[in-house]
């Protein structure tokens, strides 16, 4: 079986296009034209705004012209993460997909169910012929992944919808009515770097294999950081071993949770034997701290290979003060990362997180790159204030950027007691209403559309912004099914 005979075929098939179009953040341009093209072919009223939202919208089904417009908003763009032994390029290459019993997965990169699974689902309605609706529109903002662009750049009056449904969220039977906002934090330095020592040999160091995940959703999951861990067994290396750091390099994307981290270090010939036990003992002890969390975490720590098609660059081999790389190393063990707060007032939601997402040191230049969330702005603040504070110790300094607020719940939304109700009928059940610890575009999108009655659904994914990203294939008929008589109810 492929994914091309699931049911519905109609979003399957959609679906699976959308996983032949390249469309990673900031590279949304294919998947931008091809949209425009699926609209124009099945005579679509569709167009692009002036910084690169796709707008589509479809008529009242005649006899529901009085009711209602509903606006379906998701987001085109992806994380591009892949296993270190994937060959895959994100710009370039399509997602390859199999089935495994209930569940879509990718081979070896994220599958993009978020979002291209909500963008399925409303371009599905925007096409069907014999379902019954009131006016729609769809929407899909650009760079959600990494800056929530789109969402930011949305001009009012464009869009003439009275609700929103947003579907980016990641399990089926839950309702969300708020999120947290964001804060990206860039902590950096400069620093001087030392000629090859004589009687070192070059390593290779890395911790690798850990789970990672989505740094707002799972943040919660108490998973190893690698960047943490690499930094932790380098700073008993520094001062233990007097072995030297040339380079550092771990996590790729702020909303990642970090699972890979690598260096490039000197050890002393004489101190060899007990470098190597340092390391195996280091992480023999993290191993068993997250042997619950990160079973398949994993080291290496070997003599450094050469490339034979490449000379060693000369400016490469140089290697950081001594002082400077434990610095370096104490800040970036003491920076905050994971919860900071729970929530009080949804019992069970973190209210405050840091994500330390990504490290690089080399070249002479140290960076630190964090996203910090909150359902709480002064919490937010406060924690930007704690993480400046730690780097300032340290002589780095740290810059903010991309701030946004999050969404506050409404629990008398109408759109809200209707989707429940609905649902409560389908199924026999309450949903689950929640707010969620992750950066939805709808606290964003009301800033342009105040008057909007907002929430957010979709069906069931697991591990997003990782190459274990999967959807439970049942919970895609249930959302369709549930989002035609939701229409009809509206």
């Amino acid at each position: 079986m492929t994914i091309r005979d699931l049911t519905p075929t109609n979003v399957w098939e959609i679906f699976y296009q959308l996983t032949r179009v390249p469309r990673p953040s900031k590279h949304e341009e294919k998947v931008r034209a091809f949209l425009l093209d699926w609209a124009k072919e099945r005579n679509i009223e569709a167009f692009q705004d002036k910084t690169g939202n796709v707008i589509m919208r479809v008529p009242a089904t005649p006899g529901y012209e009085n009711k209602k417009g509903i606006v379906f908003q998701g987001h085109m763009d992806m994380v591009p993460q892949k296993n270190a032994d994937k060959v895959h390029d994100f710009e370039n290459d399509p997602i390859e997909t199999w089935v495994d019993g209930d569940w879509l997965k990718a081979k070896g990169t994220t599958l993009g169910a978020d979002n291209g699974l909500g963008l399925a689902l409303g371009m599905a309605i925007l096409e069907s012929k014999d379902i019954e609706h009131g006016p729609v529109e769809l929407l899909a903002t650009y760079d959600e992944e990494t800056g929530m662009s789109g969402a930011m750049a949305l001009e009012p009056g464009i869009l003439n919808g009275e609700i929103l449904i947003n579907l980016d969220s990641e399990e089926e039977g839950e309702l969300c009515i708020g999120c947290a906002g964001g804060l990206d934090a860039t902590a950096t330095d400069k620093y001087e770097r030392k000629p090859h020592p004589e009687n070192h040999l070059c390593y290779s160091f890395a911790v690798k294999g850990f789970t990672g995940g989505h740094s707002g959703l799972e943040i919660n999951k108490c998973r190893a950081n690698a960047n943490k861990v690499a930094a932790r067994i380098l700073y008993r290396l520094l001062t233990e071993a007097d072995v030297k750091l040339i380079d550092m390099e771990g996590g790729t994307l702020r909303n990642a949770i970090p699972r890979e981290c690598f260096a490039t270090v000197y050890v002393p010939e004489q101190n060899i034997d007990l470098a190597t036990t340092i390391v195996e003992r280091e992480f023999t002890n993290i191993k068993t701290e997250y042997m619950v969390t990160d079973p398949n975490c994993n080291y290496i720590f070997e003599l450094y290979q050469c490339n034979e098609n490449e000379p060693c660059n000369p400016d490469d081999c140089l290697y950081v003060e001594e002082a400077t790389a434990i610095k370096y190393m104490q800040a970036i063990i003491a920076c905050p990362d994971g919860v900071e707060r729970m929530s009080d007032q949804m019992p069970g939601m973190v209210e405050t997180s840091n994500n330390m997402a990504i490290v690089s040191i080399y070249g002479g230049e140290f960076a630190v790159k964090c996203l910090m969330r909150s359902s709480v702005d002064s919490a937010k603040d406060a924690l930007a204030l704690k993480v400046k504070s730690l780097f300032a110790l340290a002589n780095i300094k740290t810059e903010f950027e991309g701030g946004y607020s999050g969404w506050a719940p409404n629990a008398d939304s109408s759109i809200l007691s209707t989707m429940k109700q609905v649902y409560n009928e389908m199924f026999g059940k309450e949903p689950h209403v929640m707010a969620v610890h992750a950066g939805l575009e709808c606290g964003i999108l009301s800033g342009a559309y105040p008057h909007w009655d907002m929430i957010s659904c979709g069906p069931t994914l697991m591990s997003p912004h990782s190459p274990d990203e999967r959807c439970y294939i049942p919970s895609v008929q249930k959302v369709w099914d549930y989002l035609l008589e939701v229409m009809k109810r509206v």
